[in-house]
């Protein structure tokens, strides 16, 4: 720690001994960096706040979301920034005073590109900001030129917003009505084609639509009748063979008297299971028949007698089904027939003028495909135009300026009260480092112990230096000088502080 310590004077007493060296170097590196600073030009900055709503409920009751306001808005502050408008940023403003040519022109829409943001702080809110530094302008000047920049871009940016939409819709408008009458005319004369080849040819329309539409019809409704035959004759079949295992008349069971009454009784209930639909396999129904044969055989050996009845509701209710599905089946069958004679009409049309058919197919297509685009653009062109009256008479954009243009009160670049104080301490420790590499480069040693460690000898003494009178007040000058100049140095660095400051208050 000793060592250290010691090494600390050394160098500061090397220093000090060189002090006019350090102080030398120390005023040449302040005034050479207090020079640059002074050059750096100040850059003033001005900021706005706008603010957009898009919200409007009879614009979203047309079709006129808040996302096509959003994306409208989007589109105007991403070209807000284009050569076109910093050109007529350029224009409006002291900017374009010295501009004489083209490339003059390109070269300030550069800077000025360079020189303005718009940030979007929000999904509504968006911040404008400009900056303006040096061309020759004084610090007053600039602060004034960034403000009308940016008051410039709000401007545009209403321009662009509120005014150029309302000119594109009437130019669109204008453009469709033209179109719209073009369509028209080509629609008439298809139409009156069409009229006209019907009229020659009457027997090859006598439905809508070309022959191999009508004939493809034709076969998809006979496909369907075929299907909805079959179901029905299945249906008839089914029916009968229910109506064949049921008895006309009904036995009262006892009426007869003996094995006949529950022979007839016996019979019924066979009817009644096979009616709803149980098979000879099934056990319910062999047990009856087991029984009507033994019943059969009582009655045989019985004798013939007479059996009366009442008539079975069962047997009656089937054959009303039976009718109405004789009368679907036979209702199919002629529909059938029908459709069989029209596709045969039409085949025999098709091929034997296929020309004519091919004509005709191509004058329905073109009147169709005509006829589809004139209403779509009809629709399209009634719809833009209540937008575009919504637009003009309740504007959906709320533009509104939140924060005007500030006006600068004090650059935001450079720093330099900060540069002027960093360059003070910068040419101190310059003057310091020379005068330290100085005495290192001397072959000298302060101390009798750095003399010993350098020789490995001993040091038997040292002589202390005697000042005289004169010497003592020669160096109390001399300290004065240094004094004095240290202070200069100081004096000159609050001097430029001032009138920083100075210049700050004056625009302001």
């Amino acid at each position: 720690m000793s060592t250290i310590y010691e090494e600390v004077r050394i160098a500061l007493h090397g220093i000090w001994q060189r002090r006019w060296l350090a102080i030398a170097v120390a005023w040449l590196v302040c005034m050479l960096g207090w020079l640059a600073v002074a050059m750096v030009p100040n850059s003033y900055e001005s900021k706005a706040r706008i603010f957009v709503q898009l919200d409007d409920v009879l614009a979203e009751q047309i079709g006129i979301g808040a996302g096509d306001r959003r994306r409208d808005i989007d589109r105007v502050r991403q070209t807000l920034t284009s050569s076109v408008n910093l050109e007529k940023v350029v224009r409006g403003t002291r900017l374009g005073d010295q501009v004489t040519t083209d490339k003059q022109m390109e070269a300030m829409v550069i800077d000025v590109g360079k020189a303005i943001k718009v940030v979007s702080q929000q999904d509504n809110l968006f911040e404008i900001s400009a900056q303006s530094s040096g061309g020759g302008l004084s610090d007053l000047q600039n602060a004034k030129l960034a403000q009308d920049i940016v008051q410039k871009m709000i401007d545009i940016f209403r321009e662009e917003n509120l005014a150029g939409g309302r000119g594109e819709m009437t130019n669109t408008l204008t453009f469709m009505d033209q179109q719209l009458a073009d369509r028209q005319k080509d629609l008439e004369a298809a139409e009156q084609k069409r009229q006209a080849f019907e009229a020659k040819n009457a027997d090859m329309m006598p439905g809508t639509g070309s022959l191999s539409s009508r004939l493809e019809s034709a076969r998809s409704e006979l496909r369907s009748v075929d299907s909805d035959l079959l179901a029905a004759q299945s249906a008839l079949a089914s029916i009968g063979g229910q109506l064949s295992g049921t008895p006309q008349t009904i036995a009262v069971a006892g009426a007869a008297g003996g094995a006949r009454g529950a022979l007839a009784q016996i019979q019924s209930d066979l009817s009644t299971a096979r009616a709803r639909g149980l098979t000879d396999d099934h056990p319910d129904v062999i047990a009856l028949k087991n029984q009507i044969a033994a019943l059969t055989r009582q009655v045989a050996a019985e004798g013939p007698h007479t059996v009366s009845g009442t008539p079975n509701p069962a047997y009656s209710s089937l054959e009303s089904i039976k009718a109405d599905r004789a009368a679907s089946v036979v209702s199919l069958q002629s529909r059938k027939a029908s459709l069989q004679g029209e596709i045969a009409d039409l085949d025999g049309k098709q091929y034997s003028q296929p020309g004519l058919a091919a004509e005709a197919a191509r004058i329905n297509r073109d009147y169709d495909v005509l006829k589809e685009g004139y209403d779509k653009m009809l629709r399209d062109r009634e719809a833009l135009r209540l937008r575009g009256q919504v637009e003009n008479e309740r504007d959906g954009v709320k533009f509104e300026v939140i924060d005007p243009p500030s006006t600068p009160r004090a650059p935001i670049a450079p720093d330099r009260p900060v540069l002027l104080t960093l360059v003070l301490i910068i040419g101190l420790g310059a003057g310091g480092g020379a005068a330290f590499a100085m005495g290192q480069m001397r072959s000298t040693f302060a101390t009798t112990g750095t003399l010993e460690r350098a020789t490995g000898l001993p040091v038997l003494g040292s002589i202390s230096q005697s000042l005289t009178r004169a010497v003592r007040a020669q160096r109390l000058r001399q300290l004065k000088w240094f004094a004095g100049a240290m202070a200069g140095l100081v004096a000159v660095f609050v001097l430029l502080l001032a009138v920083e400051f100075m210049k700050r208050g004056m625009v302001a």
